[in-house]
């Protein structure tokens, strides 16, 4: 009976966990503009800057976007790649950023949420949240509709997204720890 009680206290702490996460992203993504001040973003660590690119293909990783297995985000050419062991690319896509670009270092996939309203209101699934600027949570996601419209510039959104066979790619790839490179 005790080992079953006390998994059941596990189980029980990892959700309570997950919704104190997904609720505290809920609430930094709707800050309004008076309310939030100006901070460094988390966890960055500015050891990566411009990664040049092949002219001939501009879906070429950057040279400059570090080792090992990593996302590799461009803010410049909106473009991820998804690297695998030897630095082979597994996958490569165009993304939509948000209005609010994370800072080019590297970082930690820091949560995970299957599906949630995104901070503009839209249906989204398959969240990969990486670091915060600002109090803007800034994360991967696909919208349930498929769209990936730019968001409204008037409003402070840190969603990066994807379509939704590109956001699949992603929940499978970023797990929480995995490594996110973020160049210009």
């Amino acid at each position: 009976m005790a080992r079953s009680s006390s998994g059941i206290v596990a189980g029980l702490t990892v959700a309570a966990l997950a919704a104190v996460g997904f609720l505290a992203f809920q609430a930094s993504a709707n800050v309004p503009d008076a309310l939030s001040e100006p901070s460094a973003s988390v966890s960055a660590k500015p050891s990566v800057s411009k990664a040049p690119r092949a002219k001939k293909d501009p879906a070429a990783l950057p040279a400059s976007s570090g080792t090992g297995v990593r996302v590799v985000y461009s803010t410049g050419s909106d473009r991820i790649w998804l690297v695998g062991a030897g630095n082979k690319v597994k996958r490569t896509f165009k993304v939509t950023p948000g209005t609010v670009d994370p800072g080019a270092g590297t970082y930690a996939v820091t949560s995970r949420t299957g599906a949630a309203p995104g901070s503009d209101g839209t249906q989204i699934e398959h969240i990969v949240r990486f670091t915060l600027v600002n109090g803007v949570a800034i994360g991967f996601s696909a919208a349930v509709n498929g769209s990936t419209e730019a968001p409204d510039p008037e409003k402070k959104l840190g969603g990066i997204r994807s379509s939704r066979a590109d956001g699949d790619a992603m929940w499978g790839f970023a797990t929480v720890g995995a490594k996110v490179v973020v160049v210009k």
